[in-house]
């Protein structure tokens, strides 16, 4: 469940959104001024935040090493290309297991 508290009110019930985060497994969204500024997840939550940031920020430097000297308008032509490549491809495995489950 996600939570939310001002960070007034969080930083006077500190001890007891961690109990929430850390024995409910609840998430606390701190807000300031009523905009979201901060969360208080669990550890594994945040190691897998921390991985998948880290993948992607891998992926993406490795994507933009591979068209390092490419014309802009050709390489993203080349990205919307693979893009709806992948997205049809979603969508086809998605309608094959619809079909697997069916009686």
């Amino acid at each position: 469940m996600i939570r939310e508290s001002s960070a007034v009110a969080a930083r006077q019930n500190l001890g007891d959104l961690l109990n929430q985060v850390q024995y409910r497994n609840d998430s606390v969204l701190i807000t300031k001024d009523g905009k979201p500024v901060a969360a208080i997840v669990d550890v594994a939550l945040f190691e897998r935040i921390r991985r998948l940031r880290d993948e992607f920020l891998r992926l993406t430097d490795s994507l933009g090493k591979a068209y390092d000297g490419v014309d802009p308008a050709a390489a993203q032509r080349e990205i919307d290309e693979a893009v709806g490549a992948a997205r049809k491809a979603r969508v086809k495995r998605a309608q094959a297991s619809r079909k697997v489950k069916k009686p």
